[in-house]
């Protein structure tokens, strides 16, 4: 994925399936000089990461 595509699924209103290592994730925020994401999976909202953006796939 791209930084800005990741960007408009952070901030679209509606939900967007995004994975990473085969998980369902939300981008809680989207650092553009590091180009990394910070992301929780739905299953464990507690548990945040900082994963390069290009990492994320999004489920069409």
């Amino acid at each position: 994925m791209n930084i800005g595509r990741a960007i408009e699924i952070m901030n679209a209103g509606d939900i967007v399936d995004v994975s990473y290592q085969g998980e369902k994730i939300i981008i809680q925020n989207v650092n553009e000089k590091t180009k990394k994401a910070t992301i929780y999976t739905k299953t464990n909202p507690e548990h945040e990461l900082d994963v390069e953006v290009y990492q994320l796939i999004e489920e069409i």
